[in-house]
Parts: C-alpha cells; structure tokens; sequence
C-alpha cells in the first residue's frame, strides 16, 4: 500500500502553473507542494507576482513567480530557460492563466475576441510547446491543460471563451496523440462552478432572504445541489500530475457535482433551508 501512495508524491519535480498568482492555479500549486513538487509559476505584471509571491509565503509554501505573458513566445521561452538554470528542466505544466469576457457574440469586437483566443488558447500552445523539448528528452511529463465546462456546452455572451475551450480540449487530445509516445501525458481539468469570494455575490441571499437567481439556477442543475470547493479540485489535480495517472491521456474530466450528467429540476423545488448552514472556505483566495 506504502508504495501505490508513493505514487500521488511530486517530490524533486518541477511544477509550473500559469497565472498562479492567486485564484485556482494558487490552489493547484498549495496543493503540489504539499505532496513535495517545487513550484514555478508566472502572471502578466510585477504586481500580481508580487501579490502571488506573498501568498505563498502566507502558505509556507517556497514559490519562484516571475513576470511572462504566455501569449508571448519569446518571454515564455525565457521563463522556462531561467526555471531550468534555477531549478531544471520542468516536470509539470499547469496551463492555467485565463480570461473571459461576457459579451454578446454581435457585439464582440474582432480584437476582444482574439485576444480570448490568444490568452486562452495560444498561450497553452505556446507554454506546452516550450516544455515539450525537454520532457521528450526525459522520456515523461505532464501536461494539465484548464477546459472548463464550456469545452462541452455553450452560454450565453461567451462565445470566445467557449471557442478557445472547445479548441483546448482538441489540443489536449492531440498533444496527448502526438506525445505520448514519450511517456508525456496531456490531461485536462473542467472545473464546474466552484464558490470563492470572487462568486460569493451570486450566492448571497436578496433582500427579501430568498436565494440568489442564479444560484438557485446551479443547485437545481447540480445533483450535489452545492457548489464545488477548491478542494474539491486539488485531487485531480495532484492525480493528473503523478506517475498514478502515467496510463490516462487526452482526457478531459469534469470536477460539477455532476451537472454535465444531469437535465436538472426545476428551480423551484429546491429547499432553500439546506443550504443554510454552507460555509465557504476561503482560506485560499480564488476564483472561478
């Protein structure tokens, strides 16, 4: 048993999570350094390294932050050459860093739509292919590529968000077609909706005490009827960066309570009294 929980450690590999300066890809790094990877990570100004770089310490956690846009190849090239200097080459990627912008499709301008594209889409191109050399050449890798739910399913006035997820989810397949010949494994993870302060306004009751539209809307698709935790993801995250997972490639596994699976009820069924007493953990600040 000691030696199939071996296999879940990280110890002596490098993590790299996009964007992780604060949101979920801090909660996928808190949980990669406690099962003993080192933890790189990169965001788009000095400000939310800086921001990043004080919650790990917060943490405990020993983290290299520096500044690099994934949608630019030759900062990224950078990046990973000074992680590899530092530390060696790296072991694990974490395609995190992401934007969305709600607006309806007819009214998107062209600039506002590539530049979804670039950050969502581009920019996990251009970071796998940085590290790809490398673990080639070692013969193993990781590579967790962000999908969200909109990999599957549509909303409204999110068409580029919904298009560079659906493009992620192929390029995940297709790294995994390509690469794993190498031992190098590409994964995706679908987070659902998950509850942090960043979505606590759409969970708080109306002035009339009733639920929030909206949040009565995900419990009843819910079969959990809950919204997820950042716990919640942190498993799959170290499963899918661990040698335990070295036979899954190319998938994408979806972490909502059981939505996609579901047709859901009608909202006006549920029992706003259960839910009463749900704490939220925020003990890590993310975001959805």
């Amino acid at each position: 048993m000691a030696g199939m929980i071996d296999k879940f450690r990280l110890d002596g590999k490098v993590a790299w999570i996009t964007g992780a300066s604060y949101g979920l890809g801090l909660a996928y790094a808190t949980a990669y350094a406690e099962v003993g990877a080192t933890i790189v990570f990169n965001d788009i100004n000095q400000e939310l390294v800086d921001r990043g770089m004080a919650e790990y310490q917060k943490l405990g956690i020993e983290a290299y932050g520096a500044v690099c846009d994934v949608t630019k190849e030759d900062q990224v090239q950078k990046f990973v050459a000074d992680v590899k200097a530092k530390y060696g080459p790296i072991d694990i990627l974490v395609n995190n860093a992401g934007i969305i912008k709600r607006i309806p499709m007819h009214e998107m301008a062209v600039d506002q739509w590539n530049q979804v594209i670039n950050v969502d889409l581009t920019g996990p191109f251009i970071c796998a292919k940085a590290v790809l050399p490398d673990m080639m050449e070692k013969g193993s890798g990781k590579i967790i590529n962000a999908c969200s739910m909109m990999s599957e399913f549509g909303r409204e006035t999110v068409s580029a968000y919904a298009a560079a997820k659906g493009g992620l989810k192929m390029l995940t397949r297709n790294i995994c077609s390509e690469y794993g010949q190498y031992n190098i494994q590409c994964n995706a993870i679908g987070p659902g909706y998950i509850a942090t302060p960043q979505t606590a306004p759409l969970r708080e009751k109306q002035p009339d005490g009733s639920m929030h539209p909206f949040d009565r809307f995900i419990r009843s698709k819910t079969p959990a009827q809950r919204w997820g935790k950042t716990e919640d993801l942190m498993g799959l995250a170290i499963f899918l960066a661990s040698p335990a997972s070295d036979f899954i490639n190319g998938q994408v596994v979806y972490i909502d309570g059981g939505i996609s699976a579901y047709i859901g009820q009608d909202p006006g069924n549920l029992d706003p009294s259960k839910f009463a007493a749900e704490e939220e953990d925020d003990t890590i600040k993310v975001n959805d």
